[in-house]
C-alpha cells in the first residue's frame, strides 16, 4: 500500500484506538492492575473521608491539585520515568472513575 497522508492518519488513528491490543501482556496486565488499584483506593478514600462530611472543603481541592500535577508532569516517552508516570496516570484514571461512579451513586 502506498504511503499517503490519509494512510498515515489512518495508521495513527488505529494506533490510538487499538494500540492496547498490540502491546505486550506485561504492559496490559500492569495497566489493568493500575486502573483497578486506583479505583479501589479512591473508592475507599471517598467513602471514608468525603462521605463523612468533615473534610470535604480541604480534600476535594487537594485531589484536584494532585490530578492536575500528574497530568502536567508527563515525561518524554523515551525517558526512564515514563513507565512510572504511565502507572501513576492509570491510577489517576481509575481514581477519576471511582469519583464519578460515587457521584452517580449519591445522585448528585
Amino acid at each position: 500500500m502506498q504511503k499517503t497522508k490519509f494512510s498515515n492518519i489512518n495508521e495513527q488513528f488505529n494506533k490510538l484506538l487499538f494500540g492496547f491490543l498490540s502491546s505486550s501482556w506485561k504492559s496490559k496486565s500492569v495497566n489493568i492492575i493500575s486502573l483497578l488499584t486506583g479505583y479501589f483506593l479512591f473508592a475507599n478514600f471517598i467513602t471514608k473521608f468525603i462521605s463523612e462530611g468533615k473534610n470535604e472543603l480541604v480534600m476535594v481541592p487537594i485531589i484536584i491539585l494532585i490530578i492536575e500535577i500528574i497530568i502536567r508532569i508527563r515525561p518524554p516517552s523515551g525517558s526512564n520515568l515514563f513507565n512510572l508516570w504511565s502507572i501513576i496516570d492509570k491510577v489517576r484514571i481509575g481514581a477519576t472513575y471511582a469519583v464519578i461512579l460515587e457521584a452517580f451513586k449519591l445522585g448528585s
